[in-house]
């Protein structure tokens, strides 16, 4: 079982591409499962962080202010910048913008924690960024979107943040509450974790792309061109920062995976739950959700032979 997992683990890319592909080729493999079903699929994805952080991971934060500061600030500036830059610079409709918005100005994603492991990136610095970003997100989220986004249509943010309180933080301090009390059954999850996660991601891709499949074929390949460009200048910036500041190869590393991949269903589920009368915003996190998975694995790959090379 544990190997099948760390299978599921390994090609988390792949199965997210085939999801996204038979979603959009054949909708109805997925168009049976409620959009209301992306929040709880976001739950387990966030209560699962829950189980796995630790005073330790906190501990992480407190002790390496200057890092985690570095991670947070890179995440809650370049990624909305990159939004905002590429949504003008393509003039792309304001439904796709919005979209492409909501994607740049949420928090890094959990995946960014699986892609830094397989990467042998600094793990505990990528956990210790992701939950910093996160329990940011309810503050910085709706405000950032209210900045940028505000101008072109209404945004609600006291209700964005609500929204981000239950799907992200109450699930997290969940968690957290069943590692402390439930320790042993939090052992015996905790190694599959992982699959679960990797297999939830696939499901919201799937949802999100199978109700939007006309959308997406309509979209055409500029939005697609810009998705991918977003999450490649995140990588390329966050991993030319840590060069700048002389970071060793491990943090520098976490730094751009933690930079470049951000909570996609996260601004997928926001989309659908504030920005009904702009079904087109949800697209870009659909695409985001696919592409940033396959881009990681192959950034994991590429660290991978680095490191392997450097031994």
């Amino acid at each position: 079982m544990k190997k099948f997992c760390d299978f599921i683990v390994r090609w988390m890319g792949i199965m997210v591409l085939l999801v996204a592909a038979l979603s959009l080729l054949w909708p109805a493999s997925f168009l049976w499962i409620d959009t209301w079903t992306i929040n709880p699929l976001l739950g387990v994805i966030m209560f699962g962080m829950g189980l796995t952080l630790s005073p330790h991971d906190f501990r992480i934060v407190l002790s390496r202010p200057k890092e985690i500061l570095i991670g947070c600030l890179t995440q809650f500036t370049v990624m909305p910048l990159l939004a905002w830059l590429l949504t003008w610079a393509f003039d792309l409709p304001k439904a796709l913008a919005l979209g492409v918005i909501l994607v740049g100005c949420c928090p890094g994603g959990t995946a960014s924690n699986v892609i830094t492991y397989l990467a042998k990136g600094d793990l505990a610095l990528s956990v210790g960024m992701t939950a910093a970003s996160t329990l940011l997100a309810p503050l910085l989220t709706p405000l950032l979107v209210w900045l940028i986004a505000g101008t072109m249509v209404d945004v609600d943010t006291l209700g964005m943040l609500q929204s981000i309180l239950y799907v992200v933080i109450a699930p997290i301090v969940g968690g957290l509450l069943c590692q402390r009390f439930l320790p042993s059954l939090t052992k015996c999850i905790v190694p599959y974790l992982p699959s679960l996660s990797s297999i939830a991601i696939a499901m919201v891709v799937g949802i999100v792309v199978s109700h939007n499949a006309d959308r997406l074929m309509v979209g055409g390949l500029l939005v697609v061109f810009v998705v991918m460009a977003h999450n490649l200048l995140g990588l390329a910036i966050g991993f030319l920062l840590g060069r700048l500041l002389r970071l060793s190869s491990p943090k520098n590393i976490a730094l751009s995976i933690e930079v470049g991949m951000q909570n996609s269903g996260l601004a997928s589920s926001l989309a659908v739950l504030h920005f009904a009368a702009y079904p087109l915003a949800t697209i870009p996190g659909a695409i985001f959700s696919v592409w940033h998975n396959i881009s990681g694995a192959l950034v994991a790959k590429f660290f991978q032979s680095r490191v392997q090379r450097t031994v």
